[in-house]
């Protein structure tokens, strides 16, 4: 007699391409990730934050008043309205002769915070400023 061969049920899961699958996802997350978030990198002050430190250099401060006009300054010298192409030409002049001179944007409270936020872009990326703070009124106690 012939002994019949049984099949029993196989009761294992080969988990190796799901790990695959899995991997791959992983992959393309972490790549995509950077990808999506924009913005502009600020240094901003806690709340209840001290002034800066005064080094021999008084900080660079790019301005831009309630009409969009842009300015720079170093220290307490103001000069005349630039146009951005002029403020890129400065502050790299100025980043030449001083590499670790400290930029800080100053801006009227009655500018929309697109135009504030396009200076910082501008410093940045096209003059290549690292960092830029900004440049605030300290709140009065009541």
């Amino acid at each position: 007699m012939a002994k019949r061969n049984k099949r029993r049920p196989m009761a294992e899961i080969n988990v190796v391409p799901y790990i695959d699958v899995m991997l791959v996802l992983l992959v393309i997350f972490m790549i995509t990730a950077p990808l999506i978030t924009a913005g502009v990198n600020v240094d901003l002050p806690p709340a209840d934050a001290e002034t800066m430190s005064t080094n021999d250099e008084p900080p660079l401060v790019a301005s831009i008043d309630k009409d969009g006009n842009y300015y720079l300054s170093v220290g307490d010298s103001r000069d005349q309205s630039l146009t951005e192409d002029e403020l890129i030409a400065l502050v790299q002049e100025q980043q030449k002769q001083n590499p670790k001179l400290e930029l800080v944007v100053n801006g009227d409270q009655n500018v929309p915070y697109g135009r504030v936020v396009r200076l910082m872009v501008l410093l940045q990326k096209n003059a290549g400023v690292e960092s830029v703070g900004l440049m605030t009124e300290p709140l009065e106690d009541n």
